[in-house]
């Protein structure tokens, strides 16, 4: 399959129509028909459900949204690929990609970044949000360069960096809700309560063991991703959110936020695969961290 077919796929499922994309691609109607029909026969499966003569509208099939999602990340790594080798020698620039989740650890992230700026002002940040199981894949499938997460790490396929600081967890919720009255919150304060949890795997042992029950035994009115949507249900007055803190901001709002009473803290690390070949601008970012958290150590690091 070569990469030219995937770049016509892609404009294809892009304009929903195969003359519109031809039209972009600055080829004729028949020639990207021929090169599609072309590809689905050579993977044995039709990809596009093309339109009748009253709507040319095309859709994809399963198998096309597959190859879609596919071809989007093939082609991602091609570009990286051609830019990290084509960047001259003698300046370190480039593009640094990360993954995390909603945390304010991500403010070590920037300041790593902008101590490195000074030096290295042409490496660009960029950072993809998502729960732990969407940063491992990502590093996995070499998307991204680090991945920050909390707690245990797979020491069999990852590095890791520990981060000196810890995010707490607690309650968001109305500032009229009649747990606000307290400074902090028990397990028995959320026994009967309609609760908001996180549906990250990773969170739920967690948040059990503090709990002293089982997730599934508690009134859980809802699951969220994004701890952003997960406030506007709040808002609404559905229930309380089990978060992490200073991640919504409070001031000025119908919300506020209580830590748990006993603590209970997210301890954070930086995440590599084992045996990742960085790019310079990848590398020098990890020496940066190393400087910030060992500053009397030697920078970490691939060479």
């Amino acid at each position: 399959m070569e990469l030219r077919v995937l770049h016509y796929f892609l404009a294809v499922a892009r304009e929903q129509s195969i003359s519109a994309a031809a039209e972009s691609l600055h080829l004729s109607q028949p020639t990207l028909s021929t090169q599609l029909k072309a590809m689905e026969e050579e993977l044995g499966k039709q990809l596009l459900i093309r339109g009748t003569k009253g709507s040319r509208k095309v859709v994809l099939t399963e198998e096309g949204m597959i190859l879609r999602k596919r071809a989007e990340e093939i082609l991602s790594l091609v570009k990286r690929t051609e830019d990290e080798i084509s960047r001259s020698d003698e300046v370190i620039v480039g593009d640094v990609y990360i993954g995390a989740g909603e945390t304010d650890v991500v403010r070590f992230f920037a300041g790593a970044a902008k101590e490195l700026q000074k030096k290295y002002p042409d490496i660009r940040y960029h950072i993809s949000s998502g729960n732990a199981e969407y940063v491992l894949e990502y590093l996995d499938k070499g998307l991204i360069d680090f991945g920050l997460l909390f707690g245990a790490v797979d020491t069999q396929k990852y590095e890791s960096l520990p981060l000196p600081t810890r995010d707490t967890w607690g309650v968001l919720m109305r500032r009229d809700a009649p747990l606000a009255q307290k400074s902090h919150i028990t397990p028995e304060d959320l026994w009967d309560k309609p609760l908001i949890i996180s549906h990250q795997r990773g969170d739920a042992p967690y948040l059990s063991q503090w709990m002293k029950k089982d997730l599934s035994s508690l009134r859980v009115v809802a699951t969220y991703n994004l701890v952003y949507n997960a406030s506007l249900l709040v808002d609404e007055g559905l229930g309380y959110a089990l978060c992490l803190d200073k991640l919504i901001n409070t001031a000025e709002s119908n919300l506020c936020f209580r830590p748990f009473d006993p603590p209970l803290e997210a301890p954070a690390c930086i995440v590599w695969k084992k045996y990742q070949m960085f790019s310079k601008a990848a590398d020098a970012f990890l020496r940066s961290l190393h400087g910030m958290l060992e500053p009397d150590a030697a920078p970490g690091g691939t060479e």
